[in-house]
């Protein structure tokens, strides 16, 4: 699968662009705050229907304008796909596959894998359980259409739990039936989230080892919630009584976590800047096997910035990695065009290359300087 050309108008910061992309490296070299990583952000937006950063799609929409248009041709399966993205100030946004818009949005997660690897990621490691659950619930839901569905009807009926809680509720029947509807679900979700997870594991322990250049040892753990209890319904009827003071569901997935560790040691405690960065990375390309293996197709690796922090070496061997064949088609941003001069220099001929400047695209060859 590959992302042949994208239209943008007023995405942003970009008024309008209309790139054709090669097959194999795209690379956007400019300083910070130009455009680059928003350019990023809209060919996420076209595979998972929001916003990498998660704001709201209004502010999407470039500066004093009252639209945005997003369209990408992808080719899949051999044949031309058309996405096309509108947003209108005080509208629902349109989100049309073939000309065709989607009854349920949610059926398009998957159907275009996308892989994107950004300064942010250090936030596994470091911030709080809700990145981390975010983090496999987005793998996941890419690779298994039952668990997407599975995971919001649970979101949905936590929310009826939590107004229920927050109303001051005391009707027994009334959490009991709707305990037993979230109970199924619950348990479909800890059951993919924990195999599949131990499927990442080994990509993601050898991707830290070549990048890393030594034996750490790194590893996942999944910390279920409900662990001490013999299903997901017995953990709520037992804190019923203390969820009803809360005003909150406390026990269920949606306050699991997932645990990081370097030579056995918590990652999030005692693990440095570069191995946070290393072990961030090493997650994303990990994300990117599993994709390709699950799906049947290469993602688009989308990497923002990545080499900030690390050692000279580090960033040797990812762009060695990336340059293999078992990648398909990769977008790179930098503001250092010796980065990028590099990995052309692995991958050969089959490149294009933007400087980016306010919003706009300047094509570049690999003799031009700027």
């Amino acid at each position: 699968m590959i992302l042949e050309s994208l239209n943008a108008t007023n995405f942003k910061n970009i008024g309008e662009c209309s790139l054709e992309f090669s097959p194999k490296i795209n690379c956007l070299l400019g300083n910070n705050g130009m455009g680059k990583s928003n350019l990023l952000d809209a060919i996420f937006y076209l595979s998972f229907t929001k916003s990498f950063t998660r704001v709201p799609d209004s502010m999407l929409i470039r500066r004093g304008e009252t639209f945005g248009i997003l369209t990408g041709k992808f080719e899949r399966h051999g044949f031309d796909e058309l996405i096309n993205v509108g947003f209108r100030q005080g509208a629902r946004k349109s989100f049309k596959r073939g000309g065709k818009e989607y009854k349920r949005i949610s059926t398009h997660i998957g159907l275009f894998p996308t892989v994107m690897v950004a300064p942010a990621d250090q936030a596994l490691v470091t911030d709080g359980a809700e990145e981390r659950r975010r983090f496999i619930d987005m793998i996941i839901s890419q690779a298994d259409a039952q668990y997407l569905d599975a995971l919001m009807r649970y979101n949905q009926c936590l929310e009826q739990r939590n107004r229920l809680l927050r109303d001051g509720s005391t009707d027994e029947f009334l959490y009991e039936s709707l305990e037993g509807m979230m109970d199924a679900d619950a348990r479909l979700i800890e059951s993919r989230r924990a195999s599949y997870l131990a499927e990442l594991e080994s990509d993601f322990s050898e991707y830290y080892r070549q990048i890393a250049g030594n034996d750490e040892a790194v590893g996942i753990e999944y910390i279920r919630n409900t662990a001490a209890y013999s299903s997901p319904a017995k953990a709520w009827a037992d804190v019923r009584g203390r969820d009803t003071l809360l005003k909150f569901t406390s026990k269920g997935p949606h306050r699991d976590d997932i645990s990081f560790s370097v030579c056995g040691l918590p990652a999030r405690q005692t693990a440095s800047q570069g191995q946070t960065k290393t072990l961030t990375i090493a997650l994303r390309l990990a994300q990117y096997a599993f994709l390709k293996r699950i799906t049947g197709h290469a993602p688009l690796l989308l990497l923002d910035d990545i080499f900030d922090k690390l050692d000279a070496e580090r960033v040797a061997r990812i762009m060695e990695i990336v340059s293999r064949d078992d990648f398909g088609q990769i977008f790179i941003t930098d503001t250092n065009r010796k980065h990028l001069d590099e990995i052309l220099r692995h991958t050969g001929p089959d490149y294009r290359m933007w400087h980016v400047d306010r919003g706009m695209f300047t094509p570049l060859t690999a003799d031009e300087t700027i």
